[in-house]
């Protein structure tokens, strides 16, 4: 590849001296007509706009840094706002900005970022990350091919989202409404069907304990799916480790998030590593008696009427939400009639196989997706 490499900052103009932040309290209540973007894309809509144009923004700071769950480069047009944690750029006409989002998305950005227990890419960082450059026309048709390939994940994925839209719906029509409960059926409280309990903590302490076993923390448990593509072990007591190992079927259930909609999020532990334990950000519910399913349980939590719940009783200290195992128990779930739920069941498994093949599909996307980018990026398109 003979293509010449330039600094990012020679090709964009740095726009983040107009960036506003607005508090939680300036948005509440808003519903305004302007997309509020932050360091990973959307995170609101407000009744102002501060840019109106085609911008590139990139995450400032955030462990989605490291963790690139989500793009870091995103495109932006039209009107809208931006806080302070993301940079606004705009092409000075030197580089297409949908290529530069492609390739800022296709690197390991680790070099340029600053900071362990909150990664930061600062502008000076930014401004050094070498680019590529081919002539324009070549750029515009590599941004053109990867638009088409990308357009094949985004369908996948929008697939993926109504499967679990059609199940939310099947749980309400089956179920009614979790905070209503007009199907009249018995209710009871967690800590009547459940034990429930907390885990251990994660400190240096522990270094000297004999047993090293794997745990689960907070990066691993989402709505009704774990992401176990990376697991950590700390040292435990043989004790410990028999207390707190996890079986198949106990839900996780999120104690703590800075986003006050994720906590209580849960899903069931699939019995895929023995033996695990959790760490205290998780806590762990475990049925103990016939009157429900584990999994019926877990979409119950997960549902509007047991995420309402614990947001009410959830304390806020330092921008962190939690629960309590307390809270945990004292939730009030509907217990419909086992018949009911096990045809729910049923319904449930053909949908998350539905799903299973459609993530495999995914990851299938993921590396064509990422083979191409780098033949593109390499000058072999």
């Amino acid at each position: 590849m003979s293509w010449p490499i330039k600094p990012l900052g020679e090709l964009v103009e740095n726009c983040n001296a107009k960036r506003v932040p607005l508090k939680q309290s300036e948005r509440d209540g808003r519903t305004g007509k302007y997309r509020y973007y932050g360091a990973s894309g959307i995170i609101d809509f407000v009744d102002d706009f501060l840019f109106d144009g085609d911008y590139l923004l990139i995450g400032e700071d955030g462990n989605n840094l490291l963790s690139r769950t989500t793009p870091i480069a995103f495109h932006a047009s039209g009107q809208f706002w931006v806080n302070n944690h993301a940079h606004v750029l705009k092409c000075n006409g030197k580089v297409d900005l949908g290529f530069l989002a492609y390739y800022i998305n296709s690197i390991n950005l680790e070099p340029y970022i600053t900071g362990s227990a909150q990664p930061k890419l600062n502008k000076k960082n930014l401004d050094s990350i070498k680019i590529p450059l081919p002539p324009l026309e070549k750029q515009k048709r590599i941004a053109a091919i990867l638009d088409k390939a990308d357009a094949i994940r985004q369908k996948r994925k929008q697939a993926i989202e109504l499967a679990d839209e059609f199940l939310r719906s099947v749980f309400l029509d089956m179920f009614g409404d979790p905070v209503s409960n007009p199907k009249g059926w018995e209710v009871k409280l967690i800590s009547e069907i459940a034990e429930v309990q907390g885990g251990l903590q994660v400190s240096k302490k522990r270094e000297s304990l004999p047993v090293t076993c794997s745990y689960l923390r907070v990066a691993n448990v989402f709505r009704g799916k774990l992401d176990l593509s990376e697991i950590k072990t700390m040292q435990v007591t043989q004790k410990e480790m028999e207390r707190i190992s996890l079986i198949t079927d106990d839900l996780l259930v999120v104690e703590g998030h800075g986003n006050k909609n994720e906590i209580g999020r849960c899903a069931n532990w699939d019995g895929s590593i023995s033996p695990i334990i959790h760490q205290n950000h998780l806590i762990r519910v475990r049925v103990i008696n016939d009157l429900v399913s584990p999994h019926y349980l877990a979409d119950f939590i997960n549902s509007p009427g047991g995420r309402v719940q614990l947001a009410r009783a959830s304390n806020t200290t330092s921008g962190l939400n939690t629960i309590s195992t307390k809270m945990v128990k004292d939730t009030i779930v509907l217990i419909p009639d086992m018949k009911v739920q096990n045809k729910y069941i049923e319904i449930r498994q053909e949908i998350y196989a539905l799903i299973d093949n459609l993530l495999i599909g995914k990851e299938d996307d993921m590396h064509l997706f990422n083979a191409l980018s780098q033949k593109a990026f390499s000058g072999q398109l």
